[in-house]
């Protein structure tokens, strides 16, 4: 898949490009809402001859526009989207840098010089998709700015037990901690990527050695512990996990942390890249008054999370 980053404003000659049928919108996620887009996207463009496209934007409109601070975290970001794209058979993925200026485009300025003059003959986006200042363009408004210069098909909106699948909606999933409710939203479990870097090393001296990850930009569950898969060089472990603030040790930590306890595993893996599957949440993340009463809690935790997998896996 080729990734063409485009800064606003863009140069391109309409003539010089391929027919793009394109998918439009942000995709934080990539749930199966996303994926019946871009399928449909894909098909259309083999049916007819063109090049399946995916159009997104970065970094995320709520950060540019004020509406989130900078420390806002995706559910897919960038690099895990485009794998996933690419997996899903597009072939061009133009990647808008979003910023004030392009923010301030008119509607009507948007698809003339982002559709039409990108050579886009048909676009693929969702229902409730938006574009243009104030996000005053939609799906009706689009089929007016087209004047029949391009094709449209819109997605409806698809639910699971009367709920919209939604970013927002797993966003608050992942609030509440709810891990496995995801599933039928994002169409497989939720999983993140992480560097392991040092830590503490206080783990290996009471029995439980933690690999600490540094996750740049995913969304991290609530609070917590939970039963996980780990897969470290695309060998699978299975493990728990703990995301939280360390309280039996510290107490001025500002932001939660991620540590494993791979079971069965002795390896140095310090610097590698390793991939988290959620399977299901213990409990909280407690105080512990004493290092024998964590050690006990940490013998429960591995007891549960093995009933878990075993139950699931």
């Amino acid at each position: 898949m080729e990734t063409i980053v485009i800064n606003h404003p863009h140069h391109y000659e309409k003539e010089s490009l391929p027919p793009l049928i394109l998918a439009l919108g942000y995709f934080d996620g990539i749930h199966i809402g996303h994926q019946r887009v871009i399928n449909t996207a894909v098909e259309l463009a083999e049916r007819n001859g063109a090049i399946p496209a995916v159009m997104s934007f970065h970094p995320h409109p709520s950060v540019v526009l004020g509406k989130a601070d900078e420390n806002w975290t995706y559910i897919t970001p960038l690099e895990e989207k485009k794998k996933i794209l690419e997996s899903m058979g597009v072939k061009q993925f133009y990647l808008v840098k979003f910023d004030l200026d392009f923010a301030s485009l008119s509607p009507e300025d948007f698809v003339n010089q982002y559709i039409i003059g990108l050579n886009v003959q048909h676009v693929v986006t969702g229902f409730d998709f938006t574009y243009g200042k104030y996000g005053k363009g939609n799906v009706e408004t689009l089929i007016k700015d087209a004047d029949g210069k391009f094709g449209q098909t819109v997605i409806e909106k698809i639910e699971e037990e009367g709920q919209k699948i939604s970013s927002t909606l797993i966003r608050q999933c992942l609030k509440d901690g709810l891990v496995e409710r995801i599933i039928p939203y994002l169409g497989r479990r939720y999983k993140l990527n992480g560097t392991v870097i040092h830590g503490d090393k206080r783990g290996r001296t009471i029995g439980f050695p933690t690999a600490n990850l540094e996750t740049d930009v995913y969304t991290l569950p609530k609070v917590g512990v939970y039963a996980v898969e780990v897969y470290v060089d695309q060998e699978k472990y299975y493990a728990m996990a703990n995301v939280g603030y360390k309280p039996t040790f510290k107490n001025d930590q500002k932001k939660p942390s991620l540590e494993v306890h791979i079971f069965d595993f002795q390896e140095e893996i310090y610097g590698k890249t390793v991939s988290v599957t959620w399977l299901k949440r213990i409990r909280d993340e407690k105080k512990f008054n004493s290092i024998d009463e964590l050690i006990q809690q940490l013998k429960k935790d591995k007891s549960e999370a093995l009933n878990i997998i075993q139950s699931i896996c």
